[in-house]
Formats: structure tokens, C-alpha cells, sequence
């Protein structure tokens, strides 16, 4: 009977994202549907343990998961999330990435063609 010996796994080192994102996301109008956790692939929303003013648990983005992909701000039914995406430089720190002085801004804008025009709405 022949044994083998198990190599240690090898860890490669995490890699620096050159794009990098931050979400913001209006709090008091999140109704905490999830549909964003959902969509995020990086896993950089989750749900809060508090509720907003107007009693839901709202979603929060932790900024340093974000790789600024918008498909949270994409299924989001309200529109209240902007996606700020960013190529910093290398020695740029992660502090340094505000909104005012990020070079692209993202924002989904989704709006319903049955508010857009009342005339194709029937009236029960």
C-alpha cells in the first residue's frame, strides 16, 4: 500500500484591484429588498442590524470588496445607489478615493414607462 504525502497549500498573495469602486447608497430610502446583495459578486453589500426612518433594515456597502461593477445600482427598484468607479494611481491610498476627485461617476437611473405617461393606465 502506497501512501502520498499532502503538500501544503500553496496561499498566493490577495492582488490589488487596479479598479476599484465605492457605493453609496441612500439609507432612508433603502427598503432593504436585497436584490443588490444578490447581484454583488465581490459579496461587498450586506444587510444592516438597524432599521432606517422608515423601519426597514437597509443595506450597507463595505467599499473595500467594490470592484465598481454598477450591477447593484442596476436591479436596484428605487434607484437610490451611485457607484463611484476609480483607476487609482499605484501609490494613491485607498483614503484618498472621494467622490470629488474620482474620475468616472456611475449612476443607474431607472425609470417605469407606466409613470412616465398615465394614458395606458387602465382605471379599475
Amino acid at each position: 500500500m502506497e501512501t502520498t504525502a499532502k503538500s501544503p497549500e500553496k496561499i498566493s498573495p490577495v492582488k490589488e484591484r487596479k479598479v476599484k469602486g465605492m457605493v453609496e447608497i441612500e439609507i432612508s430610502k433603502c427598503k432593504g429588498c436585497e436584490l443588490c446583495r444578490t447581484a454583488c459578486k465581490e459579496n461587498a453589500l450586506t444587510l444592516s442590524d438597524t432599521i432606517n426612518i422608515k423601519g426597514y433594515r437597509y443595506i450597507i456597502a463595505n467599499n473595500d470588496l467594490c470592484t465598481g461593477c454598477v450591477n447593484c445600482a442596476l436591479v436596484c427598484p428605487d434607484a437610490i445607489i451611485t457607484v463611484y468607479r476609480t483607476n487609482p494611481k499605484k501609490n494613491a491610498k485607498r483614503e484618498d478615493i472621494t467622490p470629488k476627485n474620482i474620475k468616472e461617476e456611475i449612476k443607474a437611473i431607472i425609470t417605469s414607462p407606466a409613470y412616465d405617461d398615465l394614458s395606458h393606465m387602465d382605471y379599475i
